[in-house]
């Protein structure tokens, strides 16, 4: 049967697909408040942390016991024009309790940036908080944020070279790699994109560092376009070299995608350590 997307805004709509949808985005705001306090208490916090001279040009850093066996990079979603970091604390949890050093950048939301600014204001926090923190780095982001640590793995992004070289693992969550539909959304009143800069800044028309692994990690009942934009990554990824997984986690959706991340136990960790 053939298929033709008609309505492009349903189509990237998560809220009209999920059952009780309004529980977030405040489901996750007390965990993430606890978890900052909790690790803030026991002198394991760096909170508000400027990368840059923007308002939001900030990340949190949590530390695990002892020596950091890396940097673990979450970056946030929020269709690149809403949220910040605060909501997302909770997940660095799991990282942490594996022995890794979390940042959680914030950055200029859209339209006050471009997208391409955001972009470059992410690597340079992935820059900064990598200056603090030897060892591998892990990148890692939800939704736009998926798209964004992408975007920064890519060649010819604004991530320092010697960044660049410590990059062990990329694993967007529900990531957009292909910006040109968002051309048609009635949101691109907010992210005034256009076709260049959709082009430039679309991972999946963009080549991946060499032998860089990537894990494409999407919920199973997540919407049709979110499951089509995680194979496409993978597939074009894999022709241009990079050691890519896909992995459509069962029964999960966009909001509780992301709560793996949390669970030191859970196997996504075993991935990247």
């Amino acid at each position: 049967m053939f298929h033709k997307i008609e309505d492009w805004d349903r189509a990237y709509s998560n809220s009209s697909h999920i059952h009780r949808s309004d529980r977030w985005p405040d489901a996750w705001v007390q965990p993430a408040a606890d978890f900052r306090d909790a690790m803030d208490a026991q002198g394991r916090a760096a909170l508000d942390q400027p990368y840059g001279d923007g308002a939001r040009q900030r990340y949190d850093l949590f530390m695990p016991e002892g020596t950091p066996r890396g940097l673990f990079v979450f970056v946030h979603g929020g269709y690149w024009h809403s949220l910040d970091r605060s909501y997302w604390s909770h997940l660095a949890a799991g990282a942490v309790a594996n022995g890794h050093a979390v940042a959680v950048p914030g950055y200029t939301l859209c339209p006050e940036a471009s997208i391409t600014q955001i972009g470059q204001e992410i690597a340079k926090a992935i820059d900064t908080a990598a200056a603090r923190i030897s060892g591998p780095i892990v990148l890692s982001g939800h939704s736009a944020g998926g798209h964004l640590v992408a975007r920064v793995a890519a060649q010819g992004s604004a991530l320092s070279e010697a960044s660049r070289a410590r990059l062990s693992m990329v694993m967007p969550i529900s990531g957009l790699f292909d910006l040109r539909p968002f051309l048609r959304l009635e949101m691109n009143e907010s992210l005034r994109l256009d076709l260049g800069e959709a082009e430039r800044e679309s991972p999946a028309l963009l080549t991946p560092p060499e032998g860089l692994r990537v894990l494409c990690w999407v919920g199973g009942s997540e919407r049709s376009e979110f499951l089509r934009q995680n194979q496409l990554l993978a597939n074009i990824w894999t022709g241009l070299g990079a050691e890519v997984a896909v992995w459509e986690e069962p029964d999960k959706h966009h909001f509780d995608i992301c709560d793996a991340l949390a669970d030191p136990s859970h196997k996504i960790h075993q991935l990247y350590l």
